[in-house]
């Protein structure tokens, strides 16, 4: 006679809603923090930091101390005059880092930037100011010189199979001489300070309401993209965060938006340098986190192989990174040059390139790859530029500002690096 068991519909129903039960109760409860308010998220800090998830908390924590102690060091640190020096003088290491930001993703280094954006510089001064050619064209010729730069170091690399070191070393290299060529036995090309390019830097919007405006502009669009973006999730039955959550980040982000704008607005306004580096990071972070190129790029900063397996063109991905950090080294060496009004021998080299590097890795960008948003260029270059202009203030010379910040850099990799183990070892590697 047979024993085996025979099931019922009722059994099978039994059996099916505990096993619904049971992957409710299986749902990950870092989805869940949101609609769990401040306690859920007072949770979640903890669970982050016991996995090594920092992110930017000790950048954020690191500027203020800075601030802080040049700030108590010269009184005159954080005036709005300084301020905004600082911040015109960020955008151009900013730009470039920026671009930087793709290529660490890809857990990748591109050590030609600093001679690209030399080149694009000097092409612009020559093309503008030698040949006299209409300013606008020398502009594009002189970014689209960087574009090319870019994408020929991530055709070699992705193609040919040269690692990228070996391939942005000759670049850089090759590069510098070709700055140097172009430029000739004078080696200077003075930049009309009334030009496009001469503007960049120099030009302020006046208008108290321009700041207060872009303020304005920032606090509503985060609150509306929040908002909205909350009521999709809420829609397609994903956990969300609360309206008083939101609501407490759009007044956090009002505060500082807001403070900024009253500080530009003692001194000369709202750079527009500061204006572009804004909108640039906005849209690259829009295309990094929202889009499926930017999703292929993490992938790929994940796990070569299986991005492969997944169906996604590495070399395609590969070519077109190191093309947009040959675009954002042109971009940033026209700030560079539209700072000193000038294009010269010396643009891009030197601590420059360090500068760059350091920059996006301070910010919280992991040199393993994988891990990191072009934001972080933004709070890598604040620190930076903080530590220059304080140390300058103080009369301090140029080796212990290279000692300092070197040993800012080494404590950040040392802090990714912990960070990566941690989480190996709460299996979120």
């Amino acid at each position: 006679m047979s024993t085996e068991k025979t099931s019922t519909p009722a059994a099978d129903t039994v059996e099916n809603t505990e096993a619904a039960a049971a992957a409710v109760t299986a749902v990950d409860p870092r989805l869940l923090v949101r609609e769990q308010g401040f306690a859920g998220y007072i949770g979640e800090f903890k669970r982050k930091m016991k996995a090594g998830d920092l992110g930017s908390v000790p950048v954020i924590i690191g500027l203020l101390i800075i601030w802080a102690i040049f700030t108590g060091l010269n009184s005159n640190f954080l005036t709005a005059g300084n301020f905004s020096d600082m911040s015109v003088a960020m955008v151009g290491t900013g730009m470039i880092a920026v671009g930087i930001v793709f290529v660490l993703l890809l857990g990748e280094i591109d050590l030609s930037v600093g001679s690209v954006s030399g080149v694009a510089g000097a092409a612009f001064a020559v093309l503008s100011v030698t040949h006299g050619m209409n300013e606008w064209l020398a502009l594009v010729l002189a970014i689209l010189t960087g574009t090319a730069a870019g994408a020929i170091h991530g055709f070699v690399f992705a193609r040919i199979g040269v690692p990228a070191f070996a391939v942005t070393l000759a670049g850089l290299l090759f590069w510098q001489g070709f700055m140097l060529q172009i430029l000739g036995s004078n080696g200077t090309i003075n930049l009309d300070s009334e030009g496009i390019v001469g503007k960049f830097t120099s030009y302020y919007f006046t208008d108290v309401a321009a700041a207060y405006g872009l303020a304005l502009v920032a606090v509503v669009g985060y609150f509306l993209t929040a908002f909205l973006g909350n009521r999709r999730r809420e829609a397609a039955g994903i956990p969300s965060r609360p309206l008083n959550d939101i609501i407490v980040r759009t007044v956090l982000l009002a505060v500082v938006s807001f403070a900024v704008a009253i500080v530009y607005n003692q001194h000369k306004g709202l750079p527009l340098a500061v204006v572009i580096f804004l909108a640039v990071l906005v849209f690259t972070d829009f295309l990094l986190r929202r889009t499926a190129y930017g999703r292929k790029v993490f992938a790929l900063g994940g796990s070569v192989e299986a991005s492969r397996r997944a169906g996604i063109n590495v070399e395609m991905v590969r070519i077109s990174v190191f093309a947009i950090a040959g675009t954002f080294a042109a971009i940033g060496g026209l700030f560079v040059a539209s700072k000193i009004a000038s294009a010269n021998q010396g643009a891009g080299t030197g601590e420059f390139l360090m500068n760059v590097i350091a920059a996006a890795v301070i910010g919280g960008t992991s040199l393993f790859g994988g891990r990191g948003r072009t934001w972080n260029a933004l709070l890598g270059v604040l620190v930076i530029v903080s530590i220059q202009y304080g140390l300058a203030l103080e009369g301090i010379a140029s080796p212990v500002q290279y000692m300092i910040t070197g040993g800012v850099l080494l404590a950040t990799v040392v802090i990714d690096a912990i960070t990566r183990k941690t989480q190996k070892t709460a299996g979120r590697a």
